[in-house]
């Protein structure tokens, strides 16, 4: 078995241990309302353990594709980093081929935080349509993001296939991508609810389940006394429709990691890295959600960027722009939308506008 799928399988368990570290469950301790101060703390570790990633990609990135030997080096190389000029010396060459993977999925990781952001609202939505307590918004979005992850994993490797036989999809991310961007800075909120009924994953779930009519406690199933079978309570389902949704912003993100790197598996780590956070930020940023009301634009101005660099790619390197300028821009983005929300905060009519 090869250093690669030892590494690979071990990352997998390290996720789904810290995860369910998270939920509690090796502990008694049942489930209540996450506070700022808790959601504030796990956010911190998230964020920590995803910087310590980018150093351990840093000194030990040839763990992930088994590189042993120059000529393995050049293979990976050649497969997705063929921008990358590396140096003749294999230690040298190897040593930046680190560099340049940690830089590509720091750069990854910070595109899909951020985009992230919009995953909170319509988690919020879904929450209230539904009608479930706050004391049980914990365990749903932990399994929902478990769950969106193995779905993330084929997406991206599918999605890396593609690209690797025919280099013309990355121009339909890419104007896909502008599309999406142009679309959040011109359309304003309309702030519609969801019709419980009538979405694709209750639909879905409700064709291959036997869904018990009301919640019971934070279980997700169920056994009837009276008929003597197993039921999946309204809890699951949303669960379901969480995962789901996620997919659904996968359709922006993954895309956009894809135009700052072609390797899937650093993809796949930025992906998970910034997704495993977003439950402790769904807690800490819904408190103070409300004081960046820019924010909004600097995604739609992110989106944009990023689909014009995947677009003019070939252009953009032959004149020397590289990913670090990218990491530079994307923080300069996000960076200006935050300040000017904190700077210079909308008057309560215009938030109202806004909101209509």
């Amino acid at each position: 078995m090869s250093s690669e799928v030892v590494f690979f399988a071990g990352f997998i368990v390290f996720v789904i241990f810290v995860m369910l570290l998270d939920l509690g469950a090796f502990s008694r301790k049942e489930s209540h309302i996450i506070e700022f101060k808790e959601a504030a703390g796990w956010s911190l570790v998230w964020v920590l353990l995803a910087i310590s990633f980018y150093a351990f990609l840093r000194y030990f990135g040839y763990w992930v594709h088994d590189i042993s030997d120059a000529s393995h080096l050049q293979e990976v190389h050649d497969l997705y980093y063929k921008n990358l000029v590396l140096p003749a010396n294999y230690e040298e060459a190897l040593a930046k081929f680190q560099s340049n993977m940690a830089l590509e999925y720091l750069t990854g990781y910070l595109v899909e935080y951020s985009l992230s952001v919009d995953n909170i609202f319509v988690f919020i939505l879904i929450f209230n349509s539904f009608g479930v307590r706050e004391i049980y918004y914990k365990k749903v979005l932990v399994w929902g993001i478990l769950g969106s992850i193995f779905l993330r994993f084929i997406f991206i490797f599918l999605g890396s296939a593609l690209i690797q036989q025919f280099s013309w999809v990355l121009f339909i991310f890419g104007g896909f991508l502008v599309y999406t961007g142009l679309k959040i800075l011109f359309t304003k909120d309309e702030g519609e609810g969801i019709d419980v009924k009538k979405h694709p994953a209750v639909r879905l779930t409700s064709k291959y389940f036997n869904v018990y009519e009301r919640y019971v406690v934070d279980h997700f199933f169920v056994r009837s006394k009276r008929s003597n079978k197993f039921y999946v309570t309204p809890l699951f389902v949303v669960m379901i429709v969480i995962a789901f949704t996620d997919v659904i912003f996968a359709v922006d993100s993954i895309p956009a990691i894809f135009s700052i790197t072609k390797d899937p598996y650093i993809v796949f780590f930025s992906n998970v890295f910034a997704i495993m956070g977003l439950r402790s930020m769904f807690f800490f940023l819904v408190k103070i959600i409300d004081m960046f009301t820019y924010l909004k634009y600097g995604l739609g101005v992110l989106l944009t960027f990023i689909g014009v660099k995947m677009l003019l790619e070939h252009q953009l390197t032959e004149l020397g722009f590289n990913n670090m300028y990218s990491l530079l821009v994307i923080v300069g983005i996000l960076g200006v939308s935050i300040v000017a929300s904190l700077l210079f905060p909308p008057k309560e009519k215009e938030i109202a506008e806004v909101n209509k």
